[in-house]
């Protein structure tokens, strides 16, 4: 009897995939599409807790690498029919001095609703040939009591009076269950390591609001942080203000006394009517480095996506690196011979971990310090975030060469480190050769080039900058090659 049981409420497959989000619903129609074209068809089951549109704050803004990476999926029609917005660079505003730092010729991003873009890539999974989209959720990991491998998952469909935890199984299990996941630590065991939050970012939709540059996102370098806009519809543009930690009491009062008057004139009305109308919603902003599986980790699972890897969402980099985790990793499980091996499994892992550290590591590293320059608040760091806005006025390769690392055309955590110590370098020059702020007169900032006298300070200064600069960037190096 409970054999028979057992067998009503279970069902296996060749690979489970817990969270159609990104990654999960990428990853269904990229290996279903890939093995059919190979004659070697795979039985996928996506399982997702929701399959209502989400409504997220970021998730918004897809990268000229994303872009790449959604083509060799076969997904790039997923931007189509959602109102997406072509993005074609940045616009950097610091005391309401723009510069403008376009993508290469030829190559653009896309903004959306993020709920509309998972939208159709679930459409994509569920129209894929042997994928079964399950709306579940998924409470528990299946393990062998003996090896302790990862058998599949019990989950609880979301159908009308279903309170049965139900049993999947699969040769084996993909989690892609987000930020937030439930199995990380599970996973990963003794090599888990716990996400830094470093703030938050407070999201609105301002309506009819006029960028800077049309198309371009926008990082406005306010006294208090800064905040990122960017056109996510053909009425609507997300603002994100960076909040840290401890958070206002009064953050609606934060935005609209500190904020709000430091952005250009033209956003004002927008987002003071956003502010009335709209609750104001936050996402914490981690980072968490990404350990290698395979080693310490449980067998039968892999983890993908937020749930193993995070960045800053400053650089809008996260789907680009997801959907590039994507595309290796279809290509890899395609070859693999038996899924339930661990071994070959093991191998495939090691090999998947090192083929994405270029990108990954790349706009891991830049998030950060760029975040960390960008929402400076000591003196220190403030040098190097002008020196880093002066170094982009320069032009030519100082811009070409960050914004294709940004934009994940380049792949190169060493040119990345080049243009960092550049900057840094830069930062000392401007220094000593810039006009500073000395003062205010009549409500009018004053400004003055450093007098002989000052040069011995400035050098000691000098290189209090470029240790910090070391500080900014080294650690964040040493994550990537540690890990």
């Amino acid at each position: 009897m409970t054999a028979a049981r057992d067998n009503m409420w279970s069902a296996s497959y060749d690979i489970l995939i817990v969270g159609a989000g990104v990654a999960g619903s990428a990853l269904a129609h990229a290996l279903s599409a890939a093995a059919v074209s190979r004659s070697r068809p795979l039985r996928i089951c996506l399982l997702e807790r929701s399959l209502a549109e989400p409504d997220r704050i970021v998730g918004e803004l897809l990268q000229p690498g994303g872009i790449m990476a959604l083509r060799k999926l076969g997904l790039e029609t997923c931007t189509e029919g959602i109102d997406a917005v072509p993005t074609y660079g940045y616009c950097i505003l610091l005391d309401g001095k723009p510069v403008h730092i376009p993508y290469p010729e030829g190559y653009e991003g896309r903004a959306f609703h993020h709920g509309r873009f998972i939208q159709a890539l679930r459409k994509k999974a569920k129209e894929a040939a042997c994928v079964e989209v399950v709306e579940a959720t998924v409470s528990e990991l299946i393990e062998c009591p003996m090896t302790g491998r990862v058998l599949g998952v019990r989950a609880t469909r979301k159908d009308e009076g279903a309170v049965e935890k139900e049993a999947f199984f699969g040769d084996l299990t993909i989690i892609a269950d987000g930020c937030f996941s439930n199995f990380r630590n599970q996973v990963m065991g003794k090599a888990a390591v716990t996400p830094e939050v470093k703030g938050h970012f407070v999201g609105l939709v301002l309506e009819d609001a006029e960028l800077p540059i049309p198309k371009h996102g926008t990082v406005a370098l306010v006294e208090d942080g800064l905040a990122l806009l960017y056109q996510i519809g053909t009425h609507d543009t997300r603002i994100l203000v960076d909040v840290k930690n401890p958070v206002p009491s009064d953050l609606k009062n934060h935005i609209l006394k500190k904020i709000i008057p430091e952005l250009p004139a033209s956003l004002h009305l927008p987002a003071q009517k956003a502010l009335e109308k709209e609750r104001l919603r936050r996402m914490p902003n981690s980072f968490l480095p990404a350990s290698e599986q395979g080693r310490s980790t449980k067998d039968g699972v892999i983890l993908l996506g937020d749930s193993w890897n995070m960045r800053h969402p400053l650089t809008g980099g996260g789907m680009m690196v997801a959907f590039n985790d994507v595309v290796l990793l279809r290509d890899m499980l395609l070859d693999v011979k038996d899924l339930a091996d661990s071994k070959e499994i093991k191998r495939l892992l090691h090999r998947w971990h090192w083929a994405r550290k270029p990108l990954a590591s790349t706009v891991n590293i830049l998030s950060v310090a760029l975040y960390d320059l960008f929402s400076a608040h000591d003196p220190l760091l403030e040098v190097l975030r002008t020196g880093c806005f002066k170094y982009f006025e320069l032009g030519g390769e100082c811009i070409r060469g960050p914004v294709t690392l940004l934009a994940g055309i380049e792949q190169a955590p060493f040119l990345l480190a080049r243009h960092f110590f550049s900057v840094a370098l830069y930062a000392i020059w401007v220094l000593f050769t810039h006009p500073r702020r000395v003062g205010v007169v009549d409500g009018k900032p004053v400004y003055a080039r450093p007098r002989p006298d000052e040069y011995p300070f400035l050098a000691f200064k000098s290189l209090q900058v470029f240790w910090t600069a070391c500080v900014v960037f080294m650690p964040l190096l040493f994550s990537e090659i540690r890990y």
